[in-house]
């Protein structure tokens, strides 16, 4: 089975962003992209609750009009569906990929996603769906679902995506992370691009000697790389160096063993993630 970039998209303004690093994704790493979309044909609960208080004759008559609609508008999203995707097809292949796939499909997206993840090579999804709040800040449920369960990589993107040509990965040493240095270092998905290690912490030995590690391998790759060692509070120093030196992609382990752990387990996952307005990849 060939792996592939695979990219969820919606009804949302971060399809055309998906749409667009999925396409870059693809041609970077030499691997087929599949645009997804996922109907997900729940009605709230509340919906169904209209008929309570009717007698039996009028409540079977409401029942079979509430059937009824529920069968309208899943045709109706599945053709809208339909057109997203051909849209994004469309878009891929004037971005030079050729002969996307299109794949429709009924549920959730987490589940979705869970079932494909062995076909995924890289997943590309928006910072939020068509559903979520529109607040700026605004995180997607599902982005933190999908991050929580799945086990591959996934770009999240913000509106817009423009190639990347600086990226930061925030290192601690870890398992994780350093993993990350030597996908950094072997995968085309960054070749000619910059790349800048960071740690948040104190200038000790260890630090000092897991940096250079993490710099000799990816130079020794034919990397361009830069690291630097940062005292503070991880996100803001993270943000600081961020906008310093003007970084437009960020990769992070999913999991590690200091403070950078935090920001994949629990709310503080939620602010990096926020707060970001650049991609991030998230490596699991």
């Amino acid at each position: 089975m060939t792996e592939q970039v695979m990219a969820a998209i919606d009804g949302s303004r971060f399809s055309e962003g998906v749409c667009d690093a999925a396409a870059w994704a693809s041609l970077a790493l030499g691997a087929p992209l599949t645009f997804l979309h996922v109907n997900d044909n729940h009605v709230p609960p509340e919906e169904r609750n209209l008929s309570g208080n009717l007698r039996a004759g009028a409540r079977e008559r409401l029942l079979e009009e509430l059937s009824q609609l529920d069968e309208q508008r899943a045709k109706v999203a599945q053709e809208q569906g339909r057109l997203m995707l051909q849209a994004a097809r469309e878009r891929a292949i004037e971005d030079g990929v050729n002969d996307p796939a299109i794949r429709q499909r009924n549920g959730t997206l987490v589940e979705t996603l869970e079932e494909l993840q062995d076909e995924t090579r890289l997943l590309v999804i928006g910072k939020r769906g068509e559903m979520a709040h529109q607040d700026g800040d605004h995180l997607g449920s599902n982005l933190e679902r999908v991050v929580r369960t799945l086990h591959r990589p996934i770009l999240m993107v913000p509106e817009s995506f423009e190639a990347p040509k600086k990226v930061m990965l925030a290192f601690d040493g870890s398992k994780t992370t350093r993993k990350g240095v030597e996908m950094l270092a072997k995968s085309p998905l960054f070749d000619g691009i910059s790349v800048h290690v960071v740690i948040v912490g104190a200038e000790t030995g260890d630090n000092r000697s897991q940096l250079d590690w993490a710099l000799k391998t990816l130079r020794d790759a034919g990397h361009e790389a830069e690291g630097a060692i940062r005292a503070g509070e991880v996100e803001a120093t993270l943000h600081g160096y961020q906008d310093e030196q003007g970084i437009d992609l960020l990769v992070m382990g999913a999991y590690g063993h200091s403070r950078i752990r935090h920001l994949l387990v629990g709310s503080t996952t939620t602010e990096m993630l926020r707060k970001s307005r650049i991609p991030v990849l998230l490596l699991r």
